[in-house]
């Protein structure tokens, strides 16, 4: 493909490695999860995602979740809906209540030095190399405010400057080739002028379908991949142009 006008970059197993989320970011929003919500839960974008939180569990239709109602209130009892949040995190549900929840946890996290973003060595000179000539964005499931503080206290220092725009599953499932429509819509850059990089191959498979260009992340502690269906594989950033 031509040089593209959009790299378009997933986080975990592509910018970062999967330790980063796993060993790190998972057990820290757990950790600090129910301390969180009963300190913050007078905050109106704390009562915005709990709100959120009980329609999502209204959709749930795992029978075996535990028991939301929509006219929970935290306030009166925080309990069912810690339950329900630590479910989620147990199965890596793809909530958005969750990851907006798990980011403003991160946030106090981040700027308290309690955690850094690790990402791979080449990864600050090609966004430094590509944002010279092209868009940088990130698309993951984590909320924008956590795919944000990941890249501002990395451990190379603040990406942020080489990032133009953030995208998570408000814009859609990374599954579906419409979310990379409406992200090349976003970006205004036609969607055959985007670079989509993942570890997975059925986001690569609905990125290839909307018409991106695709490259598989081989990373050091990515799971193995048998079928790449067709994806070129990259191991390192630095093998992009």
């Amino acid at each position: 493909m031509t040089p593209p006008r959009l790299y378009l970059l997933d986080v975990e197993g592509t910018t970062s490695p999967l330790s980063l989320v796993t060993e790190q970011l998972f057990p820290y929003a757990r950790k600090h999860l129910k301390r969180f919500i009963l300190d913050h839960v007078d905050e109106a974008d704390v009562r915005a995602d709990l709100a959120l939180l009980a329609e999502e569990r209204m959709e749930e239709r795992d029978d075996e979740a535990p028991r939301v109602e929509p006219e929970w209130d935290v306030a009166d009892d925080a309990e069912p809906g810690i339950v329900y949040l630590l479910w989620l995190m147990d199965r890596d549900r793809k909530s958005t209540a969750l990851k907006s929840l798990q980011g403003k946890i991160w946030k106090a996290g981040f700027e308290a030095g309690e955690l850094v973003g690790t990402v791979f060595a080449d990864v600050p000179e090609a966004l430094a190399r590509w944002s010279r000539t092209a868009k940088v964005a990130i698309y993951s499931s984590g909320s924008v405010e956590a795919q944000q503080l990941l890249f501002r206290h990395s451990s190379a220092g603040d990406l942020t400057p080489y990032i133009s725009g953030y995208f998570d599953t408000r814009v859609g499932a990374k599954g579906s080739a419409e979310s990379y429509r409406a992200i090349a819509a976003a970006t205004s850059v036609a969607v055959g002028e985007i670079l989509f990089v993942s570890d997975v191959v059925r986001e690569l498979d609905a990125a290839r379908e909307a018409g991106c260009g695709t490259r598989l992340s081989v990373r050091a502690g990515n799971a193995a991949v048998a079928d790449t269906n067709g994806h070129a594989e990259i191991r390192s950033f630095a093998g992009i142009a």
